[in-house]
């Protein structure tokens, strides 16, 4: 995994922060290198690459009367694997119970 470097986004004067730049290098994003990974109305979620570190940012957009409203998270998932667990089914309440016992199962068994 490329090495992190930790730079603030950039800031406008009224609070506004600016995600056109990778708040992990600080390069611009490519437009071009934006893929829909899903839309429901006037919602869409991207996978955006970052072409300067090689992670990403999955962007959920929403367009309202009022505007254009975004969050985003860093990740450092493919849009291919993205998509995988997008489409992948939902982990239950019994996948984390299972997980969370399966550490001490396999210790005891080698005790």
């Amino acid at each position: 995994m490329p090495k992190r470097q930790h730079h603030q986004p950039h800031a406008s004067s009224d609070g506004v922060t600016n995600l056109a730049a990778c708040p992990l290098c600080a390069a611009s994003y490519d437009p071009h290198r934006a893929r829909v990974l899903g839309a429901h109305g006037e919602e869409r979620l991207l996978h955006v690459a970052c072409g300067g570190c090689g992670n990403a940012m999955l962007t959920l957009v929403v367009v309202t009367p009022s505007g254009i409203s975004s969050v985003g998270l860093i990740t450092d998932l493919s849009f291919e694997d993205a998509q995988r667990f997008r489409e992948a089914s939902p982990v239950s309440a019994d996948h984390v119970l299972a997980a969370h016992a399966l550490p001490t199962d396999i210790i005891s068994r080698l005790l």
